[in-house]
């Protein structure tokens, strides 16, 4: 059945909570979905227009929120504990904590944003994009902390969002943070098709082979001879665990150019990972794989 018709969806969507059962009803379960927490009182005028209406605008987005009922005059513990100082007071709890709210009655238009930010609906979309944005920018000009920022805030409105994830740990790369960026994409499903994702696992991969002892000792062996294969591989791979990406590239390319088989092809294998370090559409990637087509097919 559609998930609009009302007899889909599920029992407890809409319920009468308790503080005994804040914990089960709002804090665990706003782990797998958005629970909104609707303080409220009989005497109050303002949420008996409001309560309905929540319930209305829930019930329309289908199952991708929950909403929970407190009368703050039988509960009044963790409306205390949130400083509720009005009602109808509304948070919004997404893994566990309260991520947003409003005191008030508001017109439904305000209402469905407010759910379509939590779920990524119309303009929950138009905020992830924003906040995708505005981590790209940052990350570009090495502002990790408004990078970061901006991602974690994303991820607490739609928390298994790869792109946000993927920031987060280049954020950490960036760092210099490696195991803090592991553990973080470890959060993205392993067989994630994502760019970004894929591109955040070559550079781990890539910072995990680097080889021991300094670049610079690599540089010198290369040019005293440069038939050392070895030594060019090894030069390729600290170049990228550094961050020289092009330099990587351009190392290996003159492996394929003069050896194309060494090492059982190693340094064309390594270059597909280099170019997945680097983004599939990234201008490193793009002039590599024109340059390696150019020796392959020479």
């Amino acid at each position: 059945m559609s998930l609009a018709d009302p007899t889909a969806l599920p029992d407890d969507l809409i319920k009468d909570g308790s503080d005994a059962g804040f914990m089960t009803d709002v804090i665990e379960a706003s782990r797998t979905q958005p629970v909104l927490v609707d303080f409220w009182a009989t005497w109050c005028g303002p949420c008996r227009t409001l309560t309905p209406m929540i319930e209305k605008a829930v019930r329309a987005a289908g199952g991708a929120v929950k909403l929970v009922k407190i009368d703050v005059d039988k509960n009044p513990a963790y409306a205390g504990q949130l400083r509720v100082q009005s009602i109808p007071t509304v948070y919004a709890f997404v893994n566990g904590q309260p991520v947003d709210g409003f005191q008030g009655a508001v017109p439904d238009s305000q209402l469905k944003a407010f759910i379509d930010k939590l779920t990524g609906g119309e303009s929950g979309n138009s905020d992830i994009e924003q906040l995708l944005s505005l981590g790209e920018e940052s990350l570009s000009l090495n502002d990790l902390g408004g990078a970061a920022q901006a991602f974690a805030q994303l991820l607490t409105i739609e928390p298994g969002n790869e792109k946000a994830i993927a920031g987060m740990a280049r954020v950490y790369l960036a760092d210099g943070d490696a195991d803090q960026a592991r553990q973080t994409i470890a959060m993205a499903p392993q067989d994630s098709k994502e760019p970004t994702v894929q591109s955040v696992r070559a550079q781990l991969a890539l910072a995990s082979a680097a080889p021991t002892g300094a670049a610079s000792e690599l540089e010198a062996r290369v040019a005293a001879n440069p038939a050392d294969h070895q030594a060019r591989y090894d030069l390729s791979l600290a170049q990228a665990s550094a961050g020289d990406l092009k330099g990587a590239v351009d190392s290996l390319l003159a492996i394929v150019a003069a050896d194309r088989e060494w090492n059982d092809q190693a340094a064309r294998k390594q270059l597909l990972v280099v170019f997945d370090a680097a983004g599939g559409a990234s201008d490193i990637a793009r002039d590599g794989r024109r340059r390696l087509s150019s020796i392959l097919f020479a």
